[in-house]
């Protein structure tokens, strides 16, 4: 009888380094933890994503949220967590310039929300929903040729249209 030999292949990953990789990884959770607080009606979690997005930290409102929806990805939320991760995920593309992928990020955020009713935990889906499509309507109409996010672009709209998606009353963030 032979015997079959296997070969152990690397394809050079063995070259690399992935230190600083693993090191931001396994920091993830400490910087996640330092950015949510503890809320008396709202997960901390759903909450410190609000705060974040809010002060236009998109990038860590997503890494906040994201902890509630890989517990909840396939359960009656799951969509909505995405949903709002998507959006966040939308403003990031924004604030780097790349416009098509916010606008597709933008699109999935949307059919996302979409599926649930017009307040579902604690926040005005719709008006989420109408965010949405005001920032969408406007790469549309500029044809991706200029990001609404810019100061030159959206000077006095950003506060009023980025607006404050915070739960609907009377629960606070």
């Amino acid at each position: 009888m032979s015997e079959v030999r296997t070969r152990r292949r690397d394809f050079g990953l063995s070259t690399l380094d992935c230190a600083p990789y693993l090191a931001f990884v396994s920091n993830k959770s400490r910087r996640v933890a330092a950015l949510v607080e503890p809320h008396a009606k709202l997960d901390a979690h759903y909450a410190g994503y609000f705060k974040q997005f809010n002060r236009q930290k998109f990038y860590e409102a997503h890494d906040v949220l994201e902890h509630l929806w890989l517990k909840d990805k396939h359960g009656p939320d799951g969509a909505f967590y995405k949903g709002l991760i998507q959006l966040a995920g939308a403003f990031v593309h924004l604030q780097r310039d790349h416009l098509k992928p916010a606008a597709a990020l933008f699109k999935l955020a949307d059919s996302n929300l979409a599926r649930y009713p017009a307040v579902h935990e604690h926040l005005d889906v719709n008006a989420v929903c109408h965010l949405i499509a005001q920032w969408l309507g406007e790469l549309e109409r500029a044809e991706f040729k200029a990001n609404p996010l810019t100061p030159q672009f959206a000077k006095v709209e950003i506060g009023s249209v980025i607006g404050h998606i915070t739960p609907c009353a009377p629960v606070e963030v």
